[in-house]
C-alpha cells in the first residue's frame, strides 16, 4: 500500500511537501522495458536503536545487521515483498511499480554489506505485456515456493503466478481467488502472502490477508487459503491501529506478522506476531503473541516486505521498507535472528 502520502507530506508542514503531495506522488515513476542493471549504494546500520546502540536483543528478536539502500535509478524503491535464498545470498524485492529487483546480498563477518549485481526487471504477462501498462499494476505481495513464485495486486485485486528459475520470473497469469476480494477496500487489499511450508497441514498452500477489510483500527481484517484442499475463509485480529504488510512461515509452520502503523505525529511503528501452527485454519480467526514491537528510536521506515531463512542454527527474518518513491522516506533492509 501507498501508505497515507498526501497526509506523510502535508504532516511535513513544507511548502515542499505539499507540492510534491499533488505532483511526484499522484503517479508512480515509470518501469525499465527490459531487465536492467542498477546501481545501488548500500550505507551499513551497525545499530538499530539510537538511543540505546549497544543493545542487540529487542523482544525476541536479536538484530544482526541492516543496511540502508539508495540508487540513482529513479525506478528504484517502493519495495512491498521480500525474499531470500535459503541460505540468505539471494534476493528478490518486489516494488508496488510492477517491477522487481533480483540481487545477491553481500556480508562480512556475518554482516550484510550490500546489494552485488542488482537488477530491476519489469513483470509482464505470458503474452509479453507489461503489468505496469494494465489495471495489475499496483503489486504489493510475494512469495517463491520451488519454482513458482506468486504475486499479490491491490486496487483490482487478483494474485498472479510466474515460473521462477532462480534468475527470472516469467510467464504471469491469473490464479482463481474468490470473489468476495472484489469488495476489499481499493488500497488495502492482499497486502500480505505466503507458501504453507512441508510439515504444516497446509503444505504448499498459497495464503493471503488483506491489509485492512473494513473501517475500524481493532476491526478484524480478511484472509485466504487460495489453494489445495483446505480452501478457506479466515479472519486475523487486529489491534493499536496496525495494519497487516506481509507475513512468512516459520520452519515450525508457525506464521509470523508483520504489521506497520503510521502517524503524523509519530512517525512509523512496526509490529510482528506469532501464530501457533494449528491456528491457521479456514473459518478461525488468527491471532498471535506480539514478539517485537519498535518504538521511536530504533531504525525504521515504512516496513512492508518481510521473509524467513535459515543460517545455521539461526531462524532469519529480514524486514524490507517501502520508500514510496520520495525523499521523505528510506529504503532500509534489516535483518534479524530469532531468539525467543
Amino acid at each position: 500500500m501507498r501508505l497515507s502520502r498526501r497526509s506523510f507530506l502535508l504532516g511535513g508542514g513544507t511548502v515542499g511537501a505539499v507540492t510534491l503531495a499533488g505532483t511526484a506522488w499522484a503517479q508512480r515513476p515509470p518501469v525499465f522495458p527490459k531487465p536492467t542493471s542498477i546501481p545501488i549504494q548500500a550505507t551499513s546500520i551497525d545499530r538499530f536503536s539510537v538511543a540505546e546502540p549497544d543493545r542487540v536483543r529487542f523482544g525476541e528478536l536479536a538484530f544482526r545487521s541492516g543496511l540502508h539502500l539508495r540508487s540513482s535509478a529513479r525506478e528504484f524503491g517502493g519495495f512491498s515483498g521480500l525474499w531470500r535464498s535459503a541460505d540468505g545470498g539471494e534476493l528478490v524485492a518486489l516494488s508496488d511499480n510492477a517491477q522487481w529487483l533480483r540481487a545477491r546480498v553481500a556480508t562480512a563477518d556475518g554482516r550484510m554489506t550490500g546489494l552485488a549485481a542488482p537488477v530491476l526487471s519489469p513483470l509482464a504477462f505470458a503474452n509479453g505485456k507489461l503489468l505496469r501498462a494494465s489495471r495489475y499494476y499496483d503489486t504489493e505481495s510475494l512469495a517463491i515456493s520451488g519454482t513458482t513464485a506468486f504475486i499479490g495486486i491491490e486496487r483490482h485485486h487478483a494474485v498472479m503466478r510466474f515460473s521462477w528459475n532462480g534468475e527470472v520470473l516469467s510467464g504471469g497469469d491469473l490464479i482463481r481467488i474468490p470473489d468476495e476480494t472484489r469488495s476489499l477496500p481499493g488500497n488495502a487489499g492482499l497486502e500480505a502472502l505466503a507458501v504453507a511450508p512441508p510439515g504444516s497441514a497446509l503444505a504448499g498452500a498459497v495464503l493471503a490477508v488483506a491489509e485492512r477489510s473494513s473501517p475500524g483500527d481493532e476491526t478484524p481484517t480478511r484472509g485466504y487459503i487460495l489453494t489445495g484442499p483446505a480452501r478457506g475463509t479466515f479472519e486475523v485480529s487486529r489491534s493499536d491501529g496496525f495494519d497487516i504488510s506481509d507475513m512468512a512461515f516459520l520452519p515450525t509452520g508457525e506464521l509470523v506478522l508483520l504489521e506497520r502503523r503510521f502517524s503524523l505525529f509519530s512517525g512509523f511503528a512496526t509490529r510482528l506476531r506469532r501464530v501457533p501452527t494449528d491456528a491457521i485454519r479456514a473459518g478461525r480467526r488468527l491471532d498471535g503473541a506480539v514478539i517485537f514491537q519498535s518504538d521511536a528510536s530504533q531504525q525504521i521506515d515504512n516496513m512492508e516486505g518481510l521473509s524467513v531463512h535459515r543460517e545455521g542454527a539461526d531462524t532469519v527474518l529480514t524486514m524490507i521498507s517501502d520508500d514510496n518513491f520520495n525523499g521523505f522516506q528510506r529504503t532500509l533492509l534489516l535483518e534479524f535472528a530469532l531468539v525467543g
